[in-house]
């Protein structure tokens, strides 16, 4: 009688299971040898008294959480603080505005204008930020500018050498404008690559019941590409309160004072400009607590839905 044959061996189910979490161990060794060590070294320096003696080799004392303490009794670092959290909400949320107008009009239009829009924010976005920057610094120049110029042209004479750098007011606008410039293309591409994603027959169907445009995008088209828009939001305060090239380069051009100082600039000039690095240090650990602040509700989000 013939032997009858054993049936194949089946991979074992928790090797299978276990392969997502080891291709993610190297990704996981870089994120925290790059971003882990900076992070590590900060919170020790913000307990210490780390100034320019340090430097050139002095042990840095143990203060606890007196640069904390100083911080928090600072009214001007307080003012700073709250600037940047204003200036970082308000620039995100028009950012996401304009973008998704930008991606609902690439949707909307004929392919030849989508493909021009397209390449135009691919060479907007990748303009060097400097570059950028000094094209920004020469349109709104006092005595050169375009902006004034053509102001002064539709006869508008106040602008007549009108300084946009000298106020807070002002100056903040035109880093506002620069910021959003810098950063719909990124919010605009990713918003598009969500509209492609809903199908074609849905808002034929919403158009043959008499939905409005308007009607179309809140109640299909926002729903179905929310995690989208979250994602893109978040991304966007992360960013826009870690602003740092932009406001500095605006400053060299008008003024470096301090009421036109945002955390990241207040940030170096603790640290690189006034040597105090302990409170740099410490200011730096608690952005980055307003960071995940910011994060927090979006990260529950994901945990509920990877619960689901």
């Amino acid at each position: 009688m013939s032997a009858v044959p054993s049936a194949p061996a089946r991979p074992r189910r928790g090797r299978r299971r276990s392969l997502p979490q080891v291709l993610l161990v190297p990704a996981v060794v870089l994120l925290l040898v790059g971003t882990g060590y900076p992070i590590v070294w900060q919170l020790i320096t913000s307990f210490r008294e780390f100034g320019m003696a340090q430097q050139f080799g002095q042990p840095a004392p143990f203060v606890g959480l007196a640069n904390y303490v100083a911080i928090f009794q600072d009214s001007a670092l307080w003012g700073v603080v709250l600037r940047s959290v204003a200036f970082a909400v308000i620039t995100a949320f028009l950012t996401l505005v304009v973008g998704a107008l930008v991606a609902l009009l690439m949707r909307a239009t004929w392919s030849w204008v989508r493909i021009t829009l397209q390449v135009s924010l691919l060479l907007a976005w990748a303009m060097p930020v400097v570059a950028a920057m000094t094209v920004w610094i020469w349109l709104f120049d006092r005595r050169r500018g375009v902006v004034n110029w053509v102001l002064e042209g539709v006869g508008l004479t106040q602008f007549h050498r009108f300084d946009w750098l000298a106020e807070p007011m002002t100056f903040f606008m035109v880093a506002s404008i620069v910021v959003i410039w810098m950063s719909v293309p990124f919010v605009a591409l990713s918003v598009y690559a969500g509209l492609t994603q809903v199908s074609t027959e849905v808002i034929e169907a919403s158009q043959l019941d008499g939905a409005s445009g308007a009607q179309r995008f809140r109640y299909i088209l926002l729903p179905m590409i929310r995690p989208v828009v979250a994602i893109v939001l978040l991304l966007q305060l992360v960013w826009d309160l870690r602003v740092f090239t932009q406001i500095r380069l605006l400053q060299d051009a008008g003024s470096a004072a301090g009421r036109f100082d945002l955390v990241g600039t207040a940030i170096h000039k603790l640290g690189t400009g006034s040597g105090d690095f302990g409170m740099a240090a410490a200011l730096s650990v608690f952005v980055l607590l307003i960071t995940v602040a910011l994060s927090a509700h979006y990260v529950r989000m994901l945990l509920k839905e990877d619960a689901s």
